[in-house]
C-alpha cells in the first residue's frame, strides 16, 4: 500500500545514484542512494529501539539536508507521523506545535535551540540533538545511532495513514496542524511530475525550508521520485556563491527570491543610462517573442543583445539554470517580464498546504504568467458563491490535527476544500485575486483587496516591503521599507503604481521604514509573506499617530 519511503527505495537497483549534494567540513559532498539509505536505517534501528510505533509522532526542527531527508524517510518508512518545524521560528510557537502534536522525539540541530525552548517549557519530549557534544537532556545523535542490522524497510499502511502533521505558517492565529496522508503526497508528487519536466542531468537547488510544504514536495519527494540530485543551499546569504558553485539547473523558490535578484541588477546598472535602456531593450524583445509578438528584425536583433545582455545576468544563477518553478506567493508582473524575457522559463504554481501542497502550475509549454496555470491531474476546481476557490481530489487533506471546527470551516463533506483565496477561472486556468479575509473596508464603505495593491506598489524598485492598512478609516496609509526615507517620494512613487486602480485606492500617507522586516522578529512567515496583524501591532503607535495627524497637503 502507499508509503512515502518507497521514493527512496525504489533506487535500491541503482545504489550509486547520487541523490542530495551537501557543504560538509568545508567542502560539496555527494550522497547516494545507498549512503541515504544507510543513514535512514540506523535511524529506523534507533526508533525501534526506542519503542515507537505506527502514528507515534517524530518532530524535526533542522535545517535542509541529508540527514533531514534520512529520518523523514525512515520514520515514514515505519509508519510514524513526522512534525516538521521552522528552525528560525520563535520558541513560543514551537512549543506550542510540539505539545499540540504531541512528538514522542524531537530532533534538533544544535544545543542553543534546546536553551531557548527549555526556557518556554518544561514539557519537552525526548531530545535529540545533531550537535555532538550536546549537554542534557539532548542525546548527541551519534550515541544514539547505531550500526544497522536489518535493510531500510518500507512498511504496509493503508491508503489513508497518516503521513505528516504540518503547521500553517498562518498571517495571524495560532497554527493549524494540516493532517496529510501518503495517499496525499503521493498522488500531488505523481501529478506534478507531470507538470514539471525533470530530466537525468538536472541538479535541483534547495532553497526553502524543508518544513515548508511547497519545498518539501516540490524540491524533496518531486526530485527524489525522478531521481534528480538536490543540492542544499548554505543560506540565502550565501546563494549567489553557492549558485555560482553549483550551477543548478532548477530552482524552486519564493518570488522574493526573485525580487532580491531584480533588485540587485538595478543597482549594478544605475550608473549606466546606456547599460539601463540595453537591459530594458533586451527584455522587451525577449518579452515580445515569449509573447509570440516579435518580428524578423526584433527576433534577430534579440539574438545580438542575448548573449551581451542577458547571459551575464544569467549567469549570476550559475549559467545552467532552464526553469524556475515559483509559488508561496504572488508573482509581480515585472519579474516574470524580467526573467522571462532573458531567457529563463519562470513558471507560477499555486497550492496551500491543505492541498499537499499543490493545486496548479503553468506548464513549459502553456505558460501565462498572469495566472497560476492550470489544476493538477485528478484535481477539480469551482468558484464558490463569493468567489472563492474550491478544489476537490486525492490530495486535499484529511482535517486539521484535533481541531474539528476548524476543519469544518474550510472542509466539506462532499470533500470541497474552501482555498480562502478569491480567483477567476478563464481557459482552464486559476487566475487569483486575492484573500477572502484579507479585504480592507474604509469607513466609507469602499473595498480592496491589499495584496493586490502592494504587488503593484512593490513592482516599483523602491520598495522592498510594503503593507496597506485602513481598516475602518478614511484612507491608506503605506508602511514602507526602503532606502528611500522621504515621505514625499515614496507617497508618488506608490500612488503611480497604483493608477490602474480605482480612484479610492491611493495612499494618502506613508511610514518609512529603515530596518527590513525578518521571520525573527515575527513579521514574516518562513515564505515571506508578511503577517498583517503582526506588523500592525509592531507599529501601532506609528500608525495611531499618522492617521491623528490627518493628511498632509
Amino acid at each position: 500500500m502507499p508509503n512515502l519511503a518507497s521514493l527512496l527505495a525504489q533506487h535500491r537497483a541503482s545504489p550509486d545514484k547520487i541523490l542530495c549534494r551537501q557543504y560538509v567540513d568545508d567542502a560539496w559532498h555527494d550522497f547516494s542512494a545507498q549512503d541515504v539509505m544507510n543513514l535512514a536505517a540506523r535511524w529506523q534501528r534507533a526508533f525501534r529501539g526506542a519503542g515507537y510505533e505506527v502514528g507515534d509522532r517524530v518532530a524535526l526542527c533542522l535545517k535542509n539536508s541529508v540527514n533531514w531527508v534520512a529520518i523523514d524517510q525512515a520514520a515514514l518508512g515505519l509508519g510514524l507521523v513526522v512534525v516538521p518545524l521552522y528552525p528560525d521560528d520563535n520558541p513560543e510557537n514551537l512549543a506550542w506545535c510540539l505539545n499540540d502534536s504531541g512528538a514522542r522525539l524531537l530532533v534538533l540541530e544544535n544545543a542553543r535551540q534546546l536553551d531557548v525552548l527549555s526556557r518556554i517549557t518544561a514539557s519537552l519530549p525526548t531530545v535529540a540533538c545533531l550537535q555532538e557534544d550536546s549537554p542534557a537532556p539532548a542525546i548527541p545523535v551519534s550515541r544514539w545511532l547505531r550500526e544497522a542490522n536489518t535493510p531500510f524497510s518500507v512498511a504496509d499502511l493503508d491508503e489513508n495513514a497518516l503521513a505528516t502533521i504540518v503547521y500553517t505558517s498562518g498571517t495571524s492565529g495560532r497554527p493549524k496542524g494540516v493532517m496529510l496522508s501518503h495517499r496525499n503526497i503521493l498522488s500531488n508528487v505523481a501529478a506534478s511530475l507531470e507538470v514539471v519536466s525533470l530530466h537525468p542531468g538536472d541538479l535541483l537547488i534547495s532553497i526553502l525550508p524543508l518544513s515548508h510544504m511547497f519545498e518539501r514536495t516540490c524540491g524533496y519527494y518531486v526530485p527524489l521520485g525522478a531521481g534528480v540530485p538536490v543540492a542544499y543551499a548554505r543560506s540565502i546569504n550565501q546563494l549567489a556563491e553557492d549558485l555560482a558553485v553549483l550551477r543548478p539547473t532548477v530552482m524552486v523558490a519564493v518570488p522574493r527570491v526573485f525580487e532580491r535578484f531584480l533588485a540587485r541588477i538595478d543597482q549594478a546598472l544605475a550608473a549606466s543610462r546606456l547599460r539601463r535602456w540595453l537591459f530594458r531593450l533586451t527584455v522587451m524583445l525577449g518579452w515580445r517573442g515569449f509573447l509570440g509578438r516579435a518580428g524578423a528584425i526584433e527576433r534577430a536583433l534579440y539574438h545580438l543583445l542575448q548573449p551581451a545582455v542577458a547571459r551575464p545576468v544569467l549567469d549570476r544563477l550559475g549559467g545552467r539554470m532552464r526553469l524556475a518553478v515559483v509559488g508561496g506567493a504572488a508573482l509581480e508582473s515585472r519579474v516574470a517580464r524580467s526573467f522571462i524575457g532573458l531567457g529563463l522559463d519562470m513558471l507560477q504554481g499555486y497550492g496551500l498546504t491543505e492541498a499537499s501542497p499543490v493545486v496548479a502550475g503553468n506548464r513549459e509549454d502553456d505558460n501565462d504568467p498572469v495566472s497560476v496555470g492550470a489544476p493538477l491531474r485528478g484535481l477539480e476546481i469551482r468558484v464558490g458563491p463569493a468567489h472563492e476557490l474550491l478544489v476537490r481530489g486525492p490530495s486535499i487533506m484529511r482535517g486539521y490535527w484535533r481541531n474539528l471546527e476548524a476543519t469544518a470551516e474550510v472542509l466539506g463533506a462532499d470533500g470541497w476544500l474552501n482555498t480562502g483565496d478569491l480567483a477567476d477561472i478563464r481557459g482552464g486556468k486559476i487566475y487569483l485575486k486575492g484573500r477572502t479575509k484579507d479585504i480592507l473596508v474604509l469607513s466609507n464603505g469602499e473595498k480592496l483587496s491589499p495584496q493586490d495593491a502592494e504587488m503593484a506598489i512593490l513592482e516599483d524598485p523602491l520598495f522592498e516591503q510594503v503593507m496597506l492598512t485602513g481598516e475602518g478609516r478614511a484612507y491608506l496609509v503605506l508602511l514602507a521599507v526602503s532606502r528611500e526615507g522621504d515621505e514625499k517620494t515614496l507617497l508618488r512613487h506608490a500612488n503611480a503604481r497604483l493608477k490602474a486602480f480605482p480612484r479610492w485606492v491611493r495612499v494618502r500617507r506613508v511610514i518609512a521604514i529603515s530596518e527590513p522586516w525578518t521571520l525573527a522578529e515575527g513579521l514574516l512567515t518562513p515564505t515571506l509573506k508578511v503577517k498583517r496583524a503582526a506588523v500592525a501591532a509592531r507599529f501601532s503607535r506609528e500608525i495611531e499617530q499618522v492617521y491623528r495627524n490627518g493628511i498632509r497637503l
